[in-house]
């Protein structure tokens, strides 16, 4: 995959390719990984803990690349194990990224100034320890938290994902509270995210910078694809937060396009589940994520 082209280019091309909208979130749980993983390692050796979920997560990689257009490695589950994880977040990037994968760090960053300049050019820099090809970042801090992210994705042909409307069920605190102008918050960042994703487009329809928008509200979904004709929406809460195909296909334009759909739990833990049961651990996360695009696919065409 050339990453010299642009961010929203690379990925419409990965999900016209794999013929798929998935995203495989890497949350690596220490105690929901495989028995056979954990055999031998004592829960405070963070570096044994950190060699067993370099190795999971490689796994799961290799087993969801033919389905899945992204994978979303989940920082927080990295950083826990100190030093030891984030040298295994490096590795892991760049194991998916040998597998042709596009790659979307779940950081959540957000700061203003310097900081945030330090944040941008630390996950997408030229010079990037991690070497990612996209970040969520959080934009509730105010307007000038985005600006040194969208400077650096497009100088390196980057993607970022804003936060718009998330998927936990206290977002509406501060999310659906009314502006000075009437519109809700979550609508004036969204509003703001569809002016930054036209300034980057050019002659896409789809530019590098995408919102964040939870399967588990449907109705402002689908009232957010209106909102944001040229925007990526990446749709969290799908399968184990409750969120269904049917929900999602909300968050896709007329052409089936525009949407990517992440699962974690669903696919990375699918041997925990009886309907995956009788297969080994590699297998089911293979077929959960198969079965997932299937679903997908079924809900988009019907729409």
């Amino acid at each position: 995959m050339n990453r010299l082209t642009a961010f929203g280019v690379r990925l419409a091309g990965a999900i016209s390719e794999k013929r798929s909208a998935v995203c495989v979130g890497l949350d690596p749980r220490w105690s929901s990984l495989p028995d056979t993983l954990k055999v031998g390692i004592d829960a405070t050796d963070r570096a044994a803990m950190a060699g067993a979920i370099q190795c999971y997560c490689q796994e799961v990689i290799d087993a969801v690349a033919p389905v899945a257009a992204v994978v979303k490695p989940q920082a927080a589950f990295f950083e826990q194990l100190g030093p030891a994880g984030m040298q295994v977040l490096a590795k892991v990037v760049a194991h998916a990224q040998r597998c042709d994968l596009i790659v979307l760090m779940d950081a959540k960053r957000g700061d203003i100034g310097s900081t945030a300049e330090g944040y941008a050019d630390a996950y997408l820099g030229a010079g990037s320890a991690w070497g990612c090809d996209a970040l969520t970042v959080n934009p509730y801090l105010g307007q000038d938290t985005l600006e040194p992210f969208v400077q650096v994705a497009d100088q390196r042909h980057a993607g970022l994902f804003v936060l718009v409307k998330t998927s936990n069920p206290g977002s509406g605190f501060l999310q659906d509270q009314p502006s000075e102008d009437g519109r809700k918050i979550y609508e004036v960042v969204a509003d703001h995210v569809q002016d930054l994703a036209c300034q980057a487009a050019g002659e896409v329809a789809y530019g590098n910078v995408g919102a964040v928008v939870g399967a588990t509200y449907p109705e402002q979904l689908a009232e957010l694809r209106q909102r944001m004709p040229n925007v990526w929406i990446l749709i969290p809460g799908f399968g184990a937060q409750g969120g269904t195909a049917a929900d999602v296909r909300h968050g896709f334009d007329a052409h089936g396009s525009g949407a990517l759909v992440n699962s974690s739990r669903g696919i990375i833990f699918a041997y925990q589940q009886p309907r995956y049961a009788h297969l080994d651990w590699k297998t089911a996360v293979a077929q959960a994520a198969a079965d997932m695009r299937s679903e997908l696919a079924d809900a988009i065409a019907g729409d």
